[in-house]
């Protein structure tokens, strides 16, 4: 039988305070805060370049037209938003992390998978993805040394990070308008300078089409494996459905802007070697300051919510850490070894990016079909009845992990297309582009549906 870990310690409402525990339950009477903040606290993420990159990628390495760019762009971030939405959707219930929540599908050590490759790719490899992009828009800006403008980002969004929760989401809402006032003005100018029919006529194909949207997806859907993590303190009573509204809606709206501007820029002439140089040399001086400002600012912003959620995920492996402040002092240690990282990635920005956006839709494409199944299945079941299974380290169904390990194999070994390694299809197929996370998705989301059907004593019946 188990016990549900409560967060110990008062925190409330309070900013200035570093969040106590971990990655425990969080009691009704520390709950606080409404659905709307979730707008800015997933808007400000976004507004930055890694996002605009993805647009960037598109036209230039994917070789879509801009028509093309953006219909990928819609379809691929629309399908990250809605999974956002709806996993964000049930913070208010449970009251834990979301990849706490993950153990219900997986069990307590079947989710050491997706917890463990979230903690690792949030917490140090998106960390340093976000400050490459950061360090490289301030040292255009001030003319710093590299290694000195990743130092002061890193120091920043970590110690954001460090504090906690409730900081998150004021500093998310203080920076909003900074961020959108840039970007809309780098909006302007880029679409006034750019040549969208000048790019070569449908050179990608349904291939280029592809990977577009498998690279929207994974940036939109990089998020997901957070959803709860920032909803999780809202009270109990609050609407899941406005809840999962403005969530979605905050990564759909600044993620779909800034991408399809980032493929107008890309058909921009430009001799820049430096991505965020090559995005702004158009941009009148005043303007083209503000907006590297906004994207060092745009950076931190990102990298708060991928420190701490990292550290989160971390915590959800089941390391026990003897002290009330175990979730600080692990954002701390992520934050160290994300900069190290970061400093071997400023030489090759884009393709870091254009790998890393790919591989992220390949695992959490599986781990989504894994979870939204067990969703389903289970949705009948109460959760108070499902409250018990999230802290009980005896509760070891295998279905889960097997599923989504057989659907990340399978559909890499078959799909990836990429420059390190191309999968079987693609080698005989060129123009198919990557089918990996569509793949992976539904293999096993269909895997974990009949192995639940095997061992259905380990379902709880409603």
């Amino acid at each position: 039988m188990s016990v549900t870990e409560i967060r110990e310690g008062t925190y409330g409402g309070k900013v200035v305070a570093v969040e106590p525990g971990g990655a425990e339950f969080v009691p009704a009477d520390e709950r606080h805060g409404r659905p709307l903040a979730l707008l800015w606290t997933w808007t400000s993420p976004n507004m930055e370049f890694a996002t605009i990159f993805v647009g960037v990628i598109s036209v230039l390495y994917f070789e879509q037209t801009f028509g093309q760019a953006v219909a990928a762009i819609v379809v691929g971030t629309g399908l990250g938003s809605v999974t956002h939405g709806v996993l964000s959707s049930r913070g208010p219930r449970t009251g834990v992390p979301q990849m706490v929540l993950s153990r219900i599908a997986f069990g307590f050590r079947g989710n050491a998978l997706p917890a463990g490759l979230n903690a690792v790719i949030a917490g140090i490899g998106w960390f340093a993805v976000n400050s490459v992009s950061g360090a490289l828009a301030l040292t255009v800006l001030t003319a710093m040394p590299a290694w000195l403008s990743l130092l002061i980002i890193v120091v920043v969004q970590v110690g954001v990070a460090f504090f906690g929760h409730n900081l998150v989401h004021v500093f998310e809402r203080c920076v909003l308008p900074l961020l959108v006032v840039a970007f809309l003005l780098a909006t302007v100018f880029t679409f006034a300078a750019a040549t969208p029919g000048a790019v070569a006529d449908n050179a990608g194909g349904v291939g280029g089409f592809l990977l577009t949207v498998g690279a929207s997806f994974g940036y939109a859907a990089g998020w997901n494996p957070y959803a709860t993590d920032y909803t999780r303190y809202l009270p109990t009573s609050t609407s899941p459905r406005a809840t999962g509204i403005f969530a979605g809606l905050g990564i759909f709206v600044s993620c779909t802007l800034l991408e399809i501007v980032g493929a107008a820029s890309a058909t921009i002439a430009t001799t820049e070697e430096n991505p965020t140089a090559a995005f702004t040399s158009h941009l009148p001086g005043f303007v083209a300051g503000l907006t590297l400002l906004a994207i060092a600012v745009g950076a931190v912003s990102a990298n708060v919510i991928n420190v701490y959620s990292g550290s989160m995920s971390f915590l959800a492996l089941g390391v026990e850490l003897p002290l009330n402040l175990r979730r600080a002092i692990v954002a701390g240690a992520f934050g160290v070894l994300g900069f190290v990282l970061a400093l071997f990635g400023l030489s090759d920005a884009g393709h870091a990016y254009e790998s890393f956006l790919l591989i992220i839709a390949y695992w959490i494409g599986p781990w989504l079909g894994v979870y939204l199944t067990d969703w389903f299945l289970r949705r009948r079941v109460p959760d108070a009845e499902l409250a018990p299974l999230l802290y009980d380290r005896h509760y070891t169904p295998w279905g889960g992990a097997v599923a989504m390990g057989v659907g990340m194999v399978v559909s890499i070994v078959l799909f990836c297309n990429q420059s390190m390694y191309v999968g079987v299809v693609p080698s005989v197929l060129p123009g198919i582009g990557d089918l990996t996370f569509e793949v992976g998705f539904v293999l096993s989301a269909v895997l974990h549906a009949l192995f639940s059907r095997r061992a259905r004593a380990v379902l709880p019946t409603g």
